[in-house]
This record gives C-alpha cells, sequence and structure tokens, in this order.
C-alpha cells in the first residue's frame, strides 16, 4: 500500500492524482475470524429483517440458530458493521461543536421535484473472506442511484467521493443523511455549506426519517448481495455496479407509476405525482 504523498490532502483527491483505485489502495484481507465474518453475515441478514433488534435481542437469536456468542461481541460486531437498532433513544450527550448536528427538515415536506432532496447512508457488504462499507446517494423524488463507492474503512474520504461523482452531475436543494460520525464531520458539512445546499439529518434511530435508501439496502441484498460470493473489490464493484445500473434503467417501481427512477429523474416532471398527489412524509411507510 502507497504511503500518504500529504496527509493534509484527503486519500481519494491522492487517489486521483495517482490515477489509483481508492477502494485498492484501502483494501486489505479483513482481520476477523471466519467464525467472526459468519455471525456478521447473519447479523446483516437479521437486520435487514429486524432492523429494531439491538444487541439483546441480536444475541438471543443467534443463540436460537446454534452460535455460541455473548452480547459484548455482537456489540463489537456490529459496531464493526456499522449498523444499531433503529428506534427512538434518550439524548444523553451533546455533540462537539466539531461535529454539528443539523435539524431533520423533511417532515411534512412534499417532495414534488428532482434534485429537491438527496439522501445518503452507509451499508455493510459481505465477502466471501471479508467485508466492505457501500454508500449511496439518492435523489428522493425517483429514487435513482446518483453515486456510489466502496471501502473497506469508515473514513469520511469515500463519502466524499461519493458526494464530489454526485454534484457533477447535479445539486440538491436539501441534502439529509444520519447523524454518523462520517457526516456530521466538517469535511463533509462544510462542503454541502460550500456549495449552498441545506444540511437535514435524522432523529436518532429513525429509521422513517430515510426510508427510501433503507429500502434501497433491503432490494440491493436480497437481489445482488446475497446471490453472490464475492472474491475479491473488483468482483463486489462490478456486481454492485451492475446492480445499480437495473434499478435505475429498469426496475420498475409501483410508486413511480411503473417507471424506472432513470425515467422519473431525468424527467424533471413535476406533475408527475399528480393523481397521488405529492410525496409527503408524515407517513411514508406506505410508499415503496
Amino acid at each position: 500500500m502507497i504511503e500518504p504523498m500529504n496527509p493534509e490532502i484527503p486519500i481519494y483527491r491522492q487517489c486521483e492524482l495517482l490515477g489509483l483505485e481508492r477502494s485498492s489502495y484501502y483494501y486489505e484481507p479483513a482481520g476477523e475470524s471466519e467464525y467472526n465474518l459468519k455471525i456478521m453475515e447473519l447479523i446483516d441478514e437479521q437486520y435487514i429483517k429486524t432492523p429494531f433488534y439491538g444487541t439483546r435481542r441480536m444475541t438471543a437469536w443467534l443463540r436460537l440458530q446454534g452460535y455460541k456468542v455473548n452480547r459484548k461481541r455482537v456489540r463489537r460486531l456490529m459496531r464493526l458493521m456499522g449498523i444499531e437498532a433503529i428506534y427512538p433513544k434518550r439524548r444523553i450527550s451533546v455533540g462537539s461543536e466539531e461535529k454539528r448536528k443539523y435539524p431533520y427538515l423533511l417532515k411534512g415536506l412534499p417532495i414534488k421535484r428532482a434534485d429537491q432532496v438527496w439522501s445518503t447512508d452507509i451499508t455493510y457488504i459481505r465477502m466471501n473472506k471479508g467485508f466492505l462499507y457501500l454508500i449511496a446517494i439518492m435523489d428522493w423524488y425517483s429514487r435513482y442511484v446518483i453515486s456510489w463507492e466502496i471501502s473497506n474503512t469508515l473514513e469520511v474520504d469515500f463519502c466524499l467521493e461519493a458526494l464530489e461523482k454526485a454534484i457533477r452531475i447535479s445539486k440538491p436543494e436539501i441534502f439529509n443523511t444520519d447523524q454518523g460520525s462520517q457526516f456530521t464531520s466538517k469535511e463533509f458539512t462544510g462542503r454541502l455549506e460550500e456549495l449552498g445546499i441545506r444540511i437535514s439529518m435524522d432523529s436518532r434511530g429513525r429509521v422513517f426519517d430515510n426510508i427510501f435508501i433503507e429500502r434501497l439496502w433491503r432490494s440491493l441484498k436480497y437481489e445482488e448481495v446475497y446471490l453472490h460470493s464475492y472474491e475479491t473489490v473488483k468482483e463486489a464493484k462490478e456486481g454492485i455496479g451492475r446492480y445499480f445500473s437495473f434499478y435505475n434503467r429498469e426496475r420498475l417501481h409501483e410508486s413511480l407509476g411503473y417507471k424506472t427512477p432513470q425515467q422519473v429523474y431525468l424527467s424533471r416532471d413535476e406533475n408527475f405525482h399528480k393523481q397521488a398527489g405529492a410525496i409527503h412524509l408524515k407517513n411514508p411507510c406506505f410508499l415503496s
């Protein structure tokens, strides 16, 4: 692995200058045992089904499957995977000035057009030996996946790279994220503010605040990731890339009038939802 040329220059920019794939720069075989990797696979699959399972329930569920685990191990692996149970939590600390929090701006907001609201999230992607993290940026109106990146670390660099790729295509009025450290960092929020984009953040532990991207992860995993056993980063990138191409260009959505995300995103048709009304986020559960 190369040494960073300048610690003040983000890794993704250094890789651009060198003509190196950032995922190749980062990727090293995972240090977890085969047993732990198997447990992580099971946690990932169960979490997609029951995102409200915390460490207690997940530990109990794993034991019912015959795996000898304790809560401490499950907690560590879930943290490593970047996941936590989805339910409202008490606010027990105040964020530092370095990691600012922003209000959730989307409650009750009618989504009437493309590029009105974008959102992003990170998910765990299993491989045959090891794992990666995937970030995607999605347009809420059309469900169009604007950009995505993979990494084997949860550093902010690959999130910034996905953002830079997205804003080469267009720019939203509002950008919604969760309160993860990558998205509350000065680097990420500062870039959005520099672009004049309003920042919205999910209430902690609220799954419906970012419902569309949660459904994207479910579709991706059941329709692509769980059907394959990626051996290399290249295989994972190719498989995920094919899926997102299919998702954007071919996969029909009932809530989009059986059109594809690309059709709706490129149409910029503000009257598209005229019959059903604009999307309102007071009760997003019925949307698909």
